[in-house]
């Protein structure tokens, strides 16, 4: 039995509910591109709605990070990844939370406990010492020597203002080596592989601290770096998770792990995050913008890592590498088999593109170097960044021509990229909690009336495909195989508004899946819902399996005024609104 298998029953057994995997392309949250956390998904619930399935949860939950992609390579980092997790929505706190954390490692994985250490909030100006949780591990058996009080690293609060608190992160000693006395977070041989947040206060804008009514339990635990460890391996890529692909990749390149590592690890890693994104339900395609972009910088990867190991980038390498991972993991998400053609098609379509743009890359190579005797920084950041040339063909095609290469230029500019990329990651996570305001509130409930009508205007085949939903305004894409005409857009927006003026009340309940279905309730992702689902009802024109939130009634969305429509992707539309 594998850790996701293990950990769930465990849970299950203490009274938890398992739901569902949510897709990793997130629902109507514009703060990340890709869910990038276990507790994202729970959003909602955390900030007070009732979820279906009561108040303990537990499950596996697809994630993807992408603000440390340049990392990818080395023998921790993924992009892709499954994160463990369970929940308690006001229910049991820090006694009982660590206690099954504690059971779990050293009574169903059989951690030793002489292998473990935490750390416990230290306390600040606003909030105390957190000495329940020290107390606890205390009466669990660990020495005091092994538990360490930090400050900065034991609070947690998502962005500036919203629910926050303390946490404890629990480590295990990855190493041969002779186990130190006392605990030193800073020792790299000390691995996190647990952190239990306990949400008890919330932070206003003014930075003011106070206690919140019902107080929740956060817990997550990574998947991969757990496996690695169970295994003994310091390399997550010799782990079981990974060993398969790694020596299906030795057998198409003909070469070995040891001496090719990187290119394998990234070939491996890229692939995998590449089939869960194009097999997710959102139909994201490789682009230059969000999702797309990113899906096509793995693709893109992948191939200039294959030639490096000198695979032929024509031949269908990685389709033999995607099927494999497929397989891996069909069991425990049924989209990524369902729509395993899908990949294919991605694979095989963005390796076409990319072979065109390296064959343009290398003209403008041409162009640059016919009168030039050197390459600055910009130069060789745009062939990177637009023809995707790495800074070693550049330097290699350069050095034939007896040309320099201002690496450090590049270098400066890279990290530029980087920052950029990682400013933006950053900065879309900080919205998750703290972004739920009343305007979000608003459009959220606006996206229901608008599928509702292009159902009546466009024909009842339209389907909610995607949403992006900011404090400003709304986007929505839905299936449809034609441009919108004026008396098309004018008649959905005639309705829309006829439907908030007629103030209608916003009904929730909650009923069995196959019930709600069966009733005429709309969903966007079937897969991702529990068997117990929460229906939202707008008067006699939506039905809709949703988490909320919402507002009561329709009256107090104001006026909703279509601003654009356009295409997103081939089948599916995109309509941005905005209410006045």
């Amino acid at each position: 039995m594998n850790l996701k298998d293990l950990y769930i029953n465990y849970f299950v057994s203490i009274g938890h509910k398992q739901i569902p995997s949510a897709p990793v392309v997130p629902e109507n949250d514009p703060s990340v591109l890709f869910n990038t956390a276990g507790m994202q998904p729970l959003v909602p619930y955390l900030m007070g709605e009732t979820h279906p399935y009561g108040a303990r949860l537990c499950d596996y939950q697809k994630c993807i990070r992408t603000n440390d992609l340049d990392e990818i390579g080395d023998t921790t980092h993924h992009t892709f990844f499954e994160m463990l997790g369970n929940w308690s929505l006001g229910d049991y706190f820090k006694d009982e939370s660590i206690l099954y954390s504690f059971n779990f490692l050293t009574k169903v994985l059989n951690i030793p406990l002489e292998k473990l250490a935490v750390t416990v909030f230290a306390g600040n100006n606003d909030i105390p010492f957190d000495s329940e949780s020290y107390n606890k591990w205390l009466s669990l058996g660990l020495k005091k020597e092994r538990i360490a009080k930090t400050s900065d690293d034991n609070f947690w609060i998502a962005g500036d203002v919203g629910p926050c608190g303390s946490d404890t992160e629990i480590f295990y000693f990855r190493s041969n080596e002779e186990i130190p006395e006392v605990f030193d977070p800073d020792d790299d041989r000390w691995v996190e592989i647990w952190n239990n947040v306990f949400m008890e206060f919330y932070k206003d804008k003014d930075g003011k601290i106070s206690n919140l009514s019902k107080k929740n339990v956060d817990t997550g635990m990574g998947v991969e770096r757990v496996t690695a460890i169970l295994e003994g391996v310091n390399d997550n890529y010799l782990s079981s998770i990974w060993i398969d692909v790694i020596k299906l990749i030795e057998e198409i390149s003909g070469k070995k792990y040891n001496g090719n590592e990187k290119s394998m690890r990234i070939i491996a890693d890229h692939l995998r995050t590449a089939v869960f994104i194009s097999s997710d339900e959102a139909g994201i395609k490789p682009s230059n913008t969000d999702q797309g972009y990113i899906l096509r910088r793995l693709i893109r990867r992948v191939i200039r890592h294959a030639k490096k190991l000198e695979i032929d980038p024509n031949s269908d390498f990685d389709i033999k590498i995607a099927s494999l991972i497929i397989d891996k993991y069909k069991d425990y998400y049924k989209e990524i088999a369902k729509n395993k053609e899908v990949v294919f098609e991605v694979l095989k379509n963005e390796k076409t593109k990319f072979n065109k743009t390296l064959e343009k890359g290398l003209k403008e190579f041409s162009k640059i170097t016919k009168n030039n005797k050197n390459i600055n920084g910009d130069v060789a950041f745009h062939l990177y960044d637009t023809y995707g040339f790495p800074i070693e063909l550049t330097t290699e095609l350069a050095g034939e021509l007896e040309i320099e290469v201002d690496i450090e230029g590049f270098n400066r500019k890279f990290r530029e990229h980087q920052e950029l990329s990682r400013s933006a990651s950053s900065g879309k996570f900080k919205g998750g909690l703290a972004s739920t305001g009343d305007m979000e509130i608003k459009y959220h409930t606006a996206t229901h009336l608008l599928n509702a009508a292009l159902k009546v205007v466009v024909g009842p085949d339209v389907h909610q495909m995607g949403s992006n939903i900011t404090s400003e305004r709304m986007r929505f894409d839905f299936s449809c195989d034609h441009k919108l005409s004026d008396e098309e857009k004018k008649k959905v927006e005639e309705l829309v508004n006829k439907w908030i003026e007629a103030d209608l009340i916003v009904e929730k309940c909650e009923m069995n899946k196959e019930e709600a279905i069966n009733s005429g309730a709309e969903c966007m992702f079937i897969e991702k819902y529990p068997d117990i689902v929460t229906v939202y009802k707008i008067g006699d024109v939506s039905k809709e399996l949703c988490g909320g939130p919402h507002v009561k009634n329709t009256k107090v969305l104001g006026k909703f005024k279509i601003k654009k429509e356009e295409s997103s992707s081939s089948g599916v539309r995109r309509i941005k609104a905005v209410l006045l």
